[in-house]
C-alpha cells in the first residue's frame, strides 16, 4: 500500500527533488525487495518520460504556431486572390465590353462619316484610339493576379510602354477637350482661322508626342522587382513618380475642373434663353458626370502612389523599400481596375450621351442593316440625313 502511494505522488508531482528519490532508492535497494526496485525504475522512467514529453510538447507547440501562421498567411493570400479574381470577372463582364465595343463603335461610326467629321469628332476619335488600346491591354493586366508574365523583362517593358503612353494620351485628350469646349462656347473663336481642322490635327499630334515623351523617362528605367513568387513591374524612382502624379492627375484634373466650372457659369447665365434651358440642363448634368467619373476613377491610384511617395519623403530609406503594391497587392489591383474603368466609361460619357453621335449611330445601323425590323426601327426615329452639327460640342 505504501509503494502504491509513492507511485501516485510521484506521478502527481514529478518536481520532487532528486534527494528524496535517492533516499527511497537506498532504502528499497537495501531491503532487497524486488517490488521496491521495480517501483524505483518506474518512478525514474516516469520523470524522464515527463521531461521528454514536455520538451516534445514545447517543440510541437512552436512548430504548430509556425504552421498556424503559415496557414493563416496562405489563407489571407487565397482570400485576396479570390476577391481579386471576382473583381476582375466583374470588370470583364460589365465594363470591358462597354469600353471595347463602345470605343470601336466611335471609331467606325465617325470614320464612316469622315466627310462630316468636326473638330470635336476628331478629338473623340483620338480619345477612342487611346482608350481602346488601354482597355485591350487592361484585360491582360487584370487577370495577371500573380504577376507571372513579369518574369520576362521584355514583357515588363512592353506592358509599361503601352500602359503609360495610352494612359497619358487618354488623360491629355480629356484635358484638351475640356479646354476646347470652353473656348468654343465662350467666344466666337469657333469661326476663327485659329480653330480649324488643320490646327486640331496638329493638336492631336502634339498630344501623342507629349504622351510618348512623358513615358520615355520612366520607360528607360522600368524594371522587374521580385518578392517571393510575385513579380512587380514599375519604375521605382522617387522623382519620376511625383512627376507622374503631377502631370498625370493633379494638373489635368485642375484644368478639367476649371474649364468645366467656367462652362457651367456660361450655361447658367444662358438661363434667360428659356428655349435653350432644357438642353443646357442636360449639358450641366453631363459636366458633373465628366468631372466626377474622371476624379473617382483616377483618384485611388494617385492616392496610392502619393502615400508611397510621402513615406519616402518622411523617411528616405523607404524610397528603396518595398512599395505598397508589394505590401497590399489586392488594393493595388483594385486601384488599377478603377483607372481602367475610366477608359471604359469615356465612350458613354462623351459620345453615347450626345444626341449627335446617337443620330450618327442610328444612321450607320440603318445603312448597314439588312433586316427590315431594324430598318423600321431606325426609320421611326431618324431621317435619312444627319442634322447639321456645329463645331461646338454638346458640352
Amino acid at each position: 500500500m505504501f509503494h502504491s502511494e509513492v507511485v501516485v505522488v510521484a506521478v502527481g508531482d514529478v518536481g520532487w527533488s532528486q534527494k528524496h528519490i535517492r533516499l527511497w532508492a537506498t532504502q528499497w535497494i537495501q531491503t532487497g525487495s524486488a517490488s521496491s526496485r521495480t517501483t524505483l525504475v518506474k518512478l525514474i522512467q516516469l520523470e524522464r518520460s515527463h521531461k521528454e514529453r514536455s520538451t516534445i510538447m514545447k517543440s510541437h507547440k512552436g512548430h504548430k504556431d509556425t504552421k498556424t501562421e503559415a496557414s493563416l498567411e496562405d489563407s489571407d493570400k487565397y482570400q485576396s486572390y479570390i476577391i481579386g479574381l471576382f473583381l476582375s470577372c466583374l470588370y470583364t463582364i460589365l465594363l470591358f465590353p462597354i469600353g471595347f465595343i463602345g470605343n470601336i463603335l466611335i471609331l467606325v461610326v465617325n470614320l464612316n462619316h469622315r466627310e462630316k467629321m468636326t473638330i470635336p469628332d476628331l478629338y473623340f476619335v483620338n480619345l477612342a484610339v487611346a482608350d481602346l488600346i488601354l482597355v485591350a491591354d487592361s484585360l491582360i493586366e487584370v487577370f495577371n493576379l500573380n504577376e507571372k508574365y513579369y518574369d520576362y523583362a521584355v514583357l515588363c517593358t512592353f506592358m509599361s510602354l503601352f500602359l503609360q503612353v495610352n494612359m497619358y494620351s487618354s488623360i491629355f485628350f480629356l484635358t484638351w477637350m475640356s479646354f476646347d469646349r470652353y473656348i468654343a462656347l465662350a467666344s466666337s473663336i469657333s469661326s476663327s482661322p485659329m480653330r480649324t481642322m488643320q490646327h486640331a490635327k496638329l493638336s492631336c499630334g502634339l498630344i501623342w508626342m507629349a504622351s510618348i515623351l512623358a513615358t520615355l523617362l520612366p520607360f528607360t528605367i522600368v524594371q522587374t522587382q521580385h518578392r517571393g513568387e510575385v513579380h512587380f513591374c514599375f519604375a521605382n524612382v522617387f522623382e519620376i513618380q511625383w512627376l507622374e502624379v503631377t502631370i498625370g492627375f493633379l494638373v489635368p484634373f485642375s484644368i478639367i475642373g476649371l474649364c468645366y466650372s467656367l462652362i457651367g457659369r456660361i450655361l447658367m447665365r444662358s438661363q434667360k434663353h428659356r428655349g435653350l434651358w432644357p438642353r443646357r440642363q442636360k449639358a450641366l448634368r453631363m459636366i458633373v458626370v465628366v468631372v466626377l467619373v474622371f476624379f473617382i476613377c483616377w483618384l485611388p491610384e494617385n492616392v496610392f502612389i502619393s502615400i508611397q511617395l510621402l513615406q519616402g519623403t518622411a523617411d528616405p530609406s523607404q524610397r528603396t523599400a518595398t512599395t505598397l503594391w508589394h505590401d497590399y497587392p489586392l488594393t493595388g489591383h483594385i486601384v488599377n481596375l478603377a483607372a481602367f474603368s475610366n477608359s471604359c466609361l469615356n465612350p458613354i460619357i462623351y459620345s453615347f450621351l450626345g444626341e449627335t453621335f446617337r443620330d450618327k449611330l442610328r444612321l450607320f445601323i440603318k445603312q448597314k442593316a439588312s433586316w427590315s425590323v431594324v430598318n423600321r426601327f431606325c426609320h421611326h426615329g431618324l431621317d435619312l440625313h444627319l442634322p447639321v452639327r456645329s463645331d461646338v460640342s454638346e458640352v
